[in-house]
């Protein structure tokens, strides 16, 4: 693992773990500010939970325990998806800036609103990152190629041993009579 990956993943995941912890440990401190956004969400998805706090609780989990998978470099891919899912909503509930009237504090959302959306991006980026191996797709489609290069070359030597197998057994045949 190149040394990039090796700081860089603890470093993206360290936001999500302290954070996460936060709200596991304290979720009344931000079910407020998350309810506008909590509710519409567990109308549609009957499996989270009724209460907003329980919500809070379950995304900070999510958070903490892939940020530590991330940092480990442990189901990296996955992990930093997952943060992903959980970061979308939360960039909603709390950096509302367009809300706002007071432009000091509209700014001030706006530039954790764009923080947010930049440590999204670098999910994404680690959620693709398949840490300089190939991914299964890179090797399914080269594990196809080969298996029809495979198939054409014994084709060929097999046509091109059928020829010389069939004169001689021509040859045999007329000798033998």
């Amino acid at each position: 693992m190149s040394l990039l990956r090796v700081l860089g993943r603890p470093m993206l995941a360290s936001m999500f773990v302290a954070g996460g912890l936060d709200s596991v440990r304290h979720p009344e401190n931000v079910s407020p500010l998350a309810e506008p956004v909590v509710r519409p969400i567990t109308n549609r998805v009957p499996a989270l939970p009724d209460r907003t706090e329980d919500c809070v609780r379950l995304s900070g989990a999510v958070q903490v325990v892939g940020g530590l998978l991330l940092a480990t470099g442990r189901m990296s891919r996955p992990a930093a998806l997952a943060i992903a899912v959980t970061l979308v909503p939360t960039t909603l509930a709390a950096h509302r800036f367009w809300e706002l009237e007071d432009p000091g504090e509209r700014a001030q959302q706006r530039i954790h609103f764009l923080k947010n959306l930049s440590m999204l991006g670098g999910l994404l980026i680690a959620a693709d990152d398949t840490g300089a191996a190939p991914s299964m797709v890179w090797r399914s489609r080269h594990a196809a190629h080969d298996l029809r290069r495979d198939a054409r070359l014994v084709r060929r030597s097999v046509r091109a041993g059928a020829g010389p197998a069939a004169v001689a057994g021509r040859v045999r045949a007329k000798l033998s009579c």
